[in-house]
């Protein structure tokens, strides 16, 4: 074994050069302490090795002995979290998570993604093959946010809960299928240490679609597409709101609006849209409503929101979408099943995702109100330009990076803060493994790695881009996808796209809108669309209201003979 050999009159012990230039792991560290704490007037270094080596040496066990609490005797603060027996019935492989909440409610688990000053603080390790009563530890060596270390934890009272993500079929940290512990109290300092024990005793249960309503209805399908790509059976759920009158006028046909939410909206929402004092109930039920069938779409999918959209890691959800969910709704709830017939809406995530569904499937739809669209061209992923940027964290100037701000221009996150907490949640310490947002846009723009899981475009750590990962972003880039074939689909997209954002959008979505504006607005054949920017209008500000909306659906250009059965 090649390394440094240090000693003292009565302790030998082999410092690897790996563990050195590595940041001195653990092994490394631990041996020089106690080295140290015995004869620290007796330690040398062997000829061959440099003084500087020793003096990092020197210098890491003074950081160790603070951080660690040697110095004063205590013993580290840790987590301990097994599983009860009797839940499951094979080994389970993921990420243990363990949360730390100042509040308590709700669960600390169900604000795990939480970012933020108010944020709770997260810790993860992976775990392989864990059995009930085999214990996980969490210590100072875990990986943590917001914090950079355990040892750096504000010590006070604390609302603790340990999450085991295990569902190979979501990666997102609540979905069924994961583990979790009670919810327990503790008075945490790390300068006096401590073991805290935390027993995963629950799963989270299987989905259940809600019970039907007079106008909401909810469907479930195996889809064929999706189950052949993930070698597994994968299922398409959606909302459904109907019009008024809709059982009384039982030969009527309608169209249908293809409505998809924000980051991870799923299809029961539309309980909440027609709740009894709801603003959208009250517009959907007035007399001069045109009528139509809402599909609201699920927001979950392997990676978090799937976007509807074909991809490498996600499988083909914009196919299975268009060829199987699409048509088996128009087939049970009398639609006309008509490409002139069929709208979409959507906003933010859900503004990216029905956008790109006109644009990829311009024969299908009829048309596209988007709001406040996730990054429609990658040389404005939000402030990044994924294509000549060297780095993720940091820009041309050498300053972090925003990726969150108030309408008045106040930085509220950095992109590095943010994908910390996608880094712990993510498997192998990585965002893009976390079913959080960043995760969810790696997996859908991005190409598969040999591994089968997605590309990692840049350094979870520093944030060096890789860009030939990045130029596998191109197939998704909006604004580049219709500029190379607008010869093509053009025509096929005239007077469908109405895009709205405010021009000072918590995101800097607007950046790349604007982008796609400036070729929209060369384009030929012309577009013959609208795109809109809200002056001084933060994210979710829409250029009309939901009665404003639905009465330009029924003015998009339908076939001669159907406003008097649909619109």
């Amino acid at each position: 074994m090649k390394g440094k050999r240090c000693r003292t009159e009565d302790k030998i012990c082999l410092l690897r050069e790996a563990d050195l230039h590595e940041g001195f792991l653990t092994k490394a560290i631990a041996s020089l302490v106690r080295i140290m704490l015995l004869k620290p007037r007796a330690i040398f270094v062997m000829p061959n090795s440099n003084h500087s080596l020793f003096k990092r040496c020197f210098t890491l066990w003074l950081l160790f002995l603070v951080s660690s609490g040697l110095a004063n005797g205590t013993n580290s603060l840790r987590f301990e979290i097994r599983m009860v027996s009797g839940l499951v019935d094979e080994a389970q492989t993921g990420r243990m998570i363990v949360v730390l909440s100042r509040n308590d409610k709700p669960e600390p688990r169900l604000i795990v993604t939480s970012t933020g000053r108010n944020a709770p603080c997260v810790l993860a390790c992976d775990v392989d093959k864990l059995t009930p009563g085999v214990a996980t530890v969490l210590d100072q060596h875990a990986i943590i946010c917001p914090v950079n270390n355990l040892a750096e934890l504000s010590g006070g009272d604390y609302s603790v809960q340990a999450l085991l993500d295990s569902n190979n079929g979501s990666c997102v940290p609540n979905s069924p299928g994961n583990f979790y512990s009670d919810v327990q109290k503790f008075h945490l300092d790390p300068s006096q240490g401590g073991t805290i024990q935390l027993w995963l005793a629950h799963r989270i249960p299987d989905e259940l679609l809600p019970p039907d309503t007079a106008l909401v209805k909810f469907v479930k399908i195996q889809s064929r597409l999706l189950s052949q790509f993930h070698g597994r059976p994968v299922y398409l759920r959606a909302g459904i709101i109907l019009p008024r009158d809709y059982d009384r006028e039982s030969e009527r046909k309608y169209p249908i609006l293809v409505r998809i939410g924000g980051y991870g909206t799923r299809y029961s929402i539309v309980n909440s849209l027609m709740a009894e004092q709801s603003s959208f109930r009250k517009v959907w039920l007035a007399d001069e409503t045109p009528r139509m069938i809402v599909l609201q779409l699920d927001g979950e999918g392997p990676y978090g929101d799937p976007f509807q959209i074909n991809s490498a890691n996600n499988g083909p959800f914009g196919d299975a979408v268009t060829q199987e969910l699409i048509p088996y709704v128009e087939s049970q709830f009398r639609a006309f099943g008509r490409p002139s017939a069929r709208v979409l809406s959507g906003g933010s995530t859900g503004g990216w995702a029905a956008l790109a569904l006109q644009v990829y499937y311009p024969d299908f739809f009829n048309g596209v109100w988007s709001f406040c669209p996730d990054p429609v061209d990658f040389r404005a992923f939000e402030l990044v330009n994924l294509y000549s940027d060297d780095n993720a964290y940091v820009n041309q100037y050498g300053f972090e990076r925003p990726s969150e701000r108030t309408v008045e221009g106040e930085v509220r996150l950095t992109l590095r803060s943010e994908l910390q907490i996608e880094n712990v949640l993510g498997c192998g310490d990585c965002w893009t493994m976390s079913g959080c947002d960043w995760c969810a846009w790696n997996a859908l723009f991005g190409p598969r790695a040999a591994d089968g899981h997605p590309a990692v475009p840049w350094n979870p750590k520093t944030g060096v881009i890789d860009h030939q990962v990045a130029e596998g972003w191109k197939n998704h880039d909006l604004r580049l996808v219709m500029q190379q074939n607008w010869k093509i689909i053009g025509l096929k997209l005239q007077g469908k796209l109405h895009i709205a954002v405010g021009d000072a959008d918590n995101y800097y979505l607007n950046n790349a809108v604007h982008l796609l504006d400036d070729f929209l607005s060369q384009a030929n054949p012309p577009y013959k669309g609208r795109i809109t920017f809200g002056l001084g209008k933060g994210h979710g500000w829409q250029d009309v209201d939901l009665g404003k909306m639905l009465d330009e659906m029924e003015a998009a250009h339908e076939q001669p003979g159907d406003a008097a059965h649909g619109f």
